[in-house]
This record gives structure tokens, sequence and C-alpha cells, in this order.
């Protein structure tokens, strides 16, 4: 038999009818549609699927991200056209199997014993030779040998001019018909069983039982009956927060424009969550103790679920898909960084919100995440000869405008560097700043630091700035220094105070022009006198500089010739540090502190602290929120199935490799030798071979046939 890539031919009906069964039941519509199939499945692979709208338009635009979500990119698998495919191919193979079955069996049991002699000529592999013995006995031998040898044979007696022939019909490997049957039904059984365990069976229930997605918030109890699903609704897949020490019995189905709810024939109690982390900071083991209380019987069956390693009620699975935080407490520390903002506490639970308000400004504090382990890589933070990325000097803070504190390409030395917690102040128009903040200094670059992370949108890396921490590892050194730096009294004394110091003996002239250069200085580090870059825009206007080390080189490119600019950079970053350094011990005079004593660390400690000044002009709110104390609460992320169609997608992919493996090593193979009499006791025998691959093998083979048949060496 040989396949042909034409549909099933019917004779009755219109000939548009007909023509569309043709194509259907085609070969070629077939693999078209697996074409079909596979691109999207390569979408569906390289596209994160369900995620939220506002993630893809920052990755794609908000123009491609509506063509791509018209098209059902975002959720390809439970597409209108994707299951329409799915469904095509499914009648396309059907239809194949049902137009080629019938011929597969009357091939499977047909020796085709009929073939004229003349036929057996046309055979790439043939030969013949004369045989010392009549036609019936060389038949009779020669069928007990192929017999013998595993094939199966029918003789068939012919009335010939020259007497009685006999035909020796001999198959071998029909099973590859059988492969062929199998690959294709597994086709149909896979695609059934996905389209059984898809969306398929939940769009069905929203197109004739108006259940419609649910769009608004609020308790799941109040979630009317139109957005839920029944417990005994056959398939589903969905998603099940379960947080220590509650339970939880109703599932989230995602749907594009919102969730349908999914009761569950059961309630899951999570006891205890357990985490286990590699050295990385990655998790390496989590898993959840459970306890399932039936809401039919009342029985309560304890139950332990791991990553590949599902528990299992009522035909429904619970997989272990991932953790969350379970409303975990914060308190946060507001700590003044640009304004006049005074300390404050504030107390929340992640997933929480709290309102603020700075002066006629409304702020709303989103509290998004808390992470008591944070793994980060300290290869060459401390010296050695790769550049360290973390580093700021005052070129980076010019260009990049905030110190960078991602990690480093070098060779990893991992530490746990504590606590982190992750917080949006959103404004009044809805715009939102995302911040991360470690709760503990990290040492780098032998200074122990405050890292502080910021983004303006999802698709940024986040940016750190970096605060140093005093001797008591705190930020309070560094916030006294800043609002000494916003105040113009206290920067005023600093600069007499420099001036006098860094002045020898009585030349009260050199004194006066010292002061005149430090409080320049300062007051250009301080953000008092703004300094203008030139235009950078289409429209032509400057660009502002509000303060730090920006508005210094800014000053020093507009007002110093570029030949002695390095010169005069030089000295005035001098004044400037002497001048913070006044500036530092009178704000500590004021807290009533003694003063810090001229070493290295106070050094290190004043170098990091004017980098970190500098930056915090940039950064976007005029506080930070510092992690003070929490009581973590974890919460295990569940995906409940039902999924009717999983063992016939495991019965198709049985017979899928069964198929393959009999279609690709098993070769069908038929002998004929036809015997005519040439005497009473001698014949002539013309012997021949078909196989549905051309190999050496069968090349071999031939030769072994014709050696152990006719005695005819190869």
């Amino acid at each position: 038999m040989t396949v042909s890539t034409q549909g099933l031919q019917i004779r009755t009906g219109s000939r548009i009818t007909s023509e569309l069964v043709e194509l259907l039941s085609s070969m070629r519509f077939a693999i078209s549609l697996l074409t079909v199939i596979c691109i999207a499945s390569v979408i569906g692979t390289l596209v994160k699927q369900h995620e939220p709208l506002n993630n893809y338009v920052n990755q794609f635009g908000p123009f491609w991200a509506d063509v791509f979500a018209s098209a059902g990119l975002f959720s390809v698998y439970s597409a209108w056209w994707f299951l329409l495919i799915l469904a095509f191919l499914v009648a396309s193979t059907s239809l194949c199997i049902v137009r080629n079955t019938p011929k597969i069996f009357i091939d499977f049991k047909a020796f085709k014993e009929n073939i004229r002699e003349q036929s057996l000529k046309a055979f790439p592999n043939r030969t013949e030779a004369a045989l010392d013995e009549s036609p019936e006995l060389a038949a009779n031998r020669i069928g007990q040998q192929l017999l013998g040898s595993g094939w199966k044979v029918k003789l068939q007696s012919r009335e010939t001019p020259a007497g009685v022939g006999w035909m020796v019909a001999a198959k071998k490997g029909v099973a590859n018909k059988i492969g062929y049957l199998a690959a294709h039904s597994a086709i149909v059984l896979v695609c059934v069983g996905g389209l059984l365990d898809g969306d398929l069976i939940v769009r069905a229930q929203m197109w004739f039982n108006g259940k419609t997605p649910f769009t608004g918030g609020g308790l799941i109890a109040d979630v009317p009956a139109q957005h839920r699903l029944s417990a005994s609704n056959p398939t589903f897949r969905g998603n099940l927060l379960v947080t220590e020490g509650t339970t939880a019995g109703t599932a989230i189905l995602a749907q594009p424009n919102g969730v349908l709810l999914q009761d569950l024939p059961f309630s899951v109690e999570l006891k205890k969550f357990i985490i286990e982390y590699y050295d990385t900071g990655m998790p390496k083991l989590f898993a959840s103790d459970i306890v399932i209380h039936d809401h039919e019987t009342g029985e309560q069956k304890p139950a332990r679920v791991e990553v590949n390693h599902p528990a299992s009620h009522r035909g429904i699975n619970i997989y272990q898909s991932s953790f969350d935080d379970g409303g975990s407490r914060v308190t946060l520390q507001a700590v003044p960084l640009n304004g006049q903002v005074k300390p404050f506490e504030v107390a929340g639970v992640i997933g929480g919100t709290s309102a603020l308000t700075n002066g006629d400004d409304k702020l709303t504090l989103e509290y998004t995440g808390l992470r008591v382990i944070n793994v980060e890589n300290f290869a060459n933070v401390n010296g050695g000869s790769d550049v360290d990325v973390r580093k700021v000097d005052l070129r980076s803070s010019i260009e990049s405008r905030l110190g960078s504190g991602h990690k480093t390409s070098t060779e990893k030395t991992l530490r746990n560097v504590g606590p982190s917690v992750t917080y949006k102040l959103r404004d009044a128009a809805g715009q939102a700043v995302e911040y991360n903040n470690y709760m503990l200094p990290v040492e780098i670059d032998g200074v122990r630091m405050f890292l502080l992370g910021v983004r303006e949108t999802p698709s940024e890396p986040v940016r750190y700035l970096r605060i140093p921490a005093d001797a008591q590892d705190s930020m309070d050194g560094f916030v006294r220094l800043r609002t000494a730096l916003a105040d113009p009294a206290m920067r005023e004394l600093a600069v007499r105070r420099y001036a006098l110091s860094a002045v020898e003996g009585n030349r009260p002239e050199l004194a006066e022009a010292l002061q005149v250069s430090a409080s320049r200085a300062i007051g250009l580090f301080a953000g008092a006198e703004q300094v203008k870059l030139a235009p950078v825009d289409a429209t032509g206007a400057p660009t502002p500089i509000r303060g730090g080390l920006q508005a210094v080189s800014a000053f020093l490119e507009s007002n110093v010739p570029e030949a002695e600019r390095e010169r005069a950079s030089d000295v005035l970053v001098r004044i400037l540090n002497g001048t913070l350094f006044e500036l530092m011990q009178l704000s500590r005079e004021r807290a009533g502190l003694p003063p810090l004593e001229r070493g290295d660390t106070t050094q290190q400690f004043m170098a990091a602290a004017v980098m970190s000044l500098s930056d915090a002009f940039f950064y976007p709110a005029p506080m930070t929120f510092q992690l003070k104390d929490f009581k973590h609460v974890q919460a295990s992320v569940f995906q409940v199935a039902r999924a009717p169609g999983q063992n016939i997608v495991y019965l198709g992919c049985l017979l899928l490799i069964l198929g393959v493996f009999a279609m690709l090593y098993v070769r069908e193979r038929r002998v004929w030798v036809w015997l005519s009499p040439t005497g009473e006791r001698s014949s002539q025998a013309s012997m021949a071979l078909s196989s549905n691959r051309r190999t050496m093998e069968a090349d071999r083979e031939f030769n072994v046939l014709k050696s152990q048949l006719l005695k005819v060496s190869p």
C-alpha cells in the first residue's frame, strides 16, 4: 500500500462538499495544521503566558501589545483559534484513519499471490535459477524454509502451457502498517486529551451557562454565582493560595479579562510550609504539609505536597506550584533624604496599603514584598584586579545619576545579606515608583552600606543608592549630615570653621577668600545655587542641576577654562570635603555626641557619605522607608487540576512511541518465487523481493534468501 496525500473521495452530495471532505481528510491539510500548531507552541514558549497586560505593554509597547493581545498570543493554548485548529486536526486525522484503515487491513491480510511472472522482472531485487526438482517439491521446500525464518507463506498452483506451475508468496514485517494507524491514532488521542484538559469545557460554560469572569475585588465568599464554577466541573486547572494556619477551598482560574472561581469539593489547610535554599539563595526544596477536609464526608486526610510529588483527592490533583508571602507584618521607619520630613514609623501587611500625606501631596504606600533571605555575590568587592561595577565616583554619578548595586560578573563569593522589603509609593495621579531596601548594611569596599533600590518601571533594573552606616550600624549619622546640609545656618557655620582651621597664622584676607570659595562649593553641593547645563532637548531648554557633585561639575564647566579645569576641580573638591567634615562635626555636636576622630575609618565614612549625598538628589522620594521589624508569614501556591484527558494523553503518547518505532524500525518485505516446469524433475525459478524502504540491509537479505532458497551464489 502506498500512502497518498489525497483525501477521502465521496461520490454523493455537491461538488463543494466532496472537495471540502477531500481537503479535510487529506494528509497535506493535516501537515499544514501541525505546522501552525508547532509555530503557535513556539510562540507560547517564548512569550510568557497569562501575565498582566502592563507587563506586555512594558515589553512590546502599547501598539504591539494590543495587536498581540487581540491575536490571543498571551494565552495561546486557550485561544479560540488554537482550539479550533486542534478540533480540525482531530477531524482531519480521524478522516485519514477512516480512509486508510480498510486499505491497511486488506493489505495486511493479502499475500498478493496472483502477481504475474512478468511483473517480477520489474523489481530491483530479482534473480532467476534452474532447480533440479519439480515445481511442487520446490514450492513446498521453499515454503518450509521461509516459515522456519519467520515468514508468513501462501502457496498457489497455476495451469501453464508447460504444465502446473507454483507461486510461493511470503510476507514479513506487516506491523509497519500497524505503526501508521498507531501514530495517527496517537495524534487524535493527544489532541482530544488536550481539548478536554484545556479551556474548552470552561469556555463552553461561559458560552452556554452564562458564566462570566469576575473583575472586581473583595472577599471570595461575596463573589456572585455567575462568576463561579461548580465543584462538579469535569475539567479545570487553577491556582489555590493558602496561608500557613488557614484553609482555602476555592481555586482561581485566570482569564484574559478577569478570573473565574472554581469551588472545590474539599478544602486545603496548610499546616506548615517548608523551604530549603541552595548557597546561591535559590530554593532547593519547597514542600507543604497539608490537611484535606472533604466537604461531603467530613474526612480529614493529611498529606505532603512537594514539587513533582502531588497529592490527589476525588480525582483532583494538588501540585506544589510556588510559594508567596502570606501577609507578613512589617514595621517601617521613615528616614528623610530630600525634604523636611520628620522621622516616623508605619506598620502594615504585605499586600496592603497605608495612606501618607506630605503637605498637600497625598501618597499611598503599597507593601509589595518581603524577602528574609537575600544572597549576593561579593567577589572582588573588597579588592582584586577586576573592576567593581558597584563603585560610585564623580563620573558615574554624573552619567548614571545613581550608584549601581547590581552584581558583578566575576567569580562568585556568595553571602546572605539579610532581609529586604519592597514597596511602592503611588501619587494621587496613580503613578508609582518601586523601592527595594535592605534591612541590614552590607560591607562594600571596606565600608558598611545600606542599599536603597529604586526603579520607575518594572522593565528597568533596580538601581541602588548606597548610604554609609555609622559606628552604630545605623543611618543616623548620614541623616544628621543630610539635615545639616539643608540648613543654611549650619552650612555657614561649617564654612567659617573650615576657613579658620585651614588657614594658619593671622591671614584674614586668605581666610576670607577661602570662606567665599567654601561657601560657593557647599552651596552648589547643597542645591542652594542652581546651575544649568547647555540645552539637551528639542525645545532648547537648559537642563537644571539640583545639587551634588553634578552641580559642582557643571559650575566648573561653565566658569573655568578647560586647561585649568582639572586643577580647579581638585582644589574645589578638597574644600568641599573639608567643609562637609566640619558640617558632620557640627551635626554631632548638636546631637550631643562627641566629635569624630580623624583616621582611616572616618575618612572612608566621609568619602562614602559625600557620594551618597550627591546621589541622593536623584532619589525620587523625600524619604525612604527602612525595614525595622517584621513577622514573616508564608503561603503556599498550589495548582489544582481535574484532568480527565490526562490518561488519554498518556495512552496517545504510548501509541505514538510504538507507532513511530514500528514505522521507522520495522520493514515490510514481500518475497515471490514463481516456479514453472521445464521437465519431469526440473523447474525454472524466478524470485523477487520488495521492501517499503530501499536499503543495503534489504540487498543483503535478498542475497541470503536467494542463496538459501535457490542455491544461487551472491
